[in-house]
């Protein structure tokens, strides 16, 4: 790329920075060379990000950890990357930092996303993620009052997709660290 592309990657960058500075608690993502801005989530969003968490929480010691909102870049574009809500990542991911408090996709094992009010990402990222070989993307769609995992990325797309329902618990694949199990009600919170 020329240096008039270099600038404008960089632009892209800086601008996506000066709105995350200006909308606290917004989540700031590019995602196809677009900057998306999501709004604060609700409470309800909050209360099912906490209750996966302490599900996880085990899986949480030096070699692997839980961590909610960090920066994973894309390799769709040169300044692509996404925030998900929730991530299984390597314990030493301070070596793969790859810049704007992005990581490379290598060091993460399992991605969640719940929806908020606001839709329209999900294609996106659920191509995105594939692209970057993430091994599992969970998505609670609460519209839906269901929860997907997605499996086996290859060629820029998951293979393997299973759906559940309020009232189901699944085995997470072993791809997180070890066996997991997690209740469709945990992800999605309450209605």
């Amino acid at each position: 790329m020329g240096e008039s592309g270099d600038r404008f990657l960089t632009a892209l960058l800086d601008e996506a920075e000066w709105i995350s500075q200006r909308l606290p608690g917004c989540r700031v993502e590019i995602l196809d060379g677009e900057i998306t801005v999501t709004p604060l989530p609700d409470a309800a969003h909050a209360e099912a990000l906490t209750d996966v968490t302490v599900q996880l929480i085990h899986l949480h010691d030096r070699r692997t950890c839980v961590v909610q909102r960090v920066g994973l870049w894309l390799p769709g574009g040169p300044s692509d990357f996404a925030v998900p809500d929730l991530s299984v990542i390597d314990g030493d991911y301070n070596d793969h930092l790859v810049a704007y408090n992005c990581y490379a996709p290598a060091i993460f094992r399992l991605v969640l996303e719940v929806t908020s009010h606001n839709y329209g990402n999900e294609r996106r990222k659920t191509a995105a993620y594939a692209a970057a070989g993430l091994p599992v993307y969970v998505l609670a769609d609460r519209a839906e009052r269901r929860v997907h995992v997605l499996t086996d990325p290859r060629d820029g797309r998951y293979r393997k997709r299973a759906t559940y329902r309020p009232g189901e618990s699944f085995a997470l694949p072993e791809a997180v660290g070890e066996p997991v199990r997690l209740s469709a009600d945990s992800a999605l919170g309450p209605p």
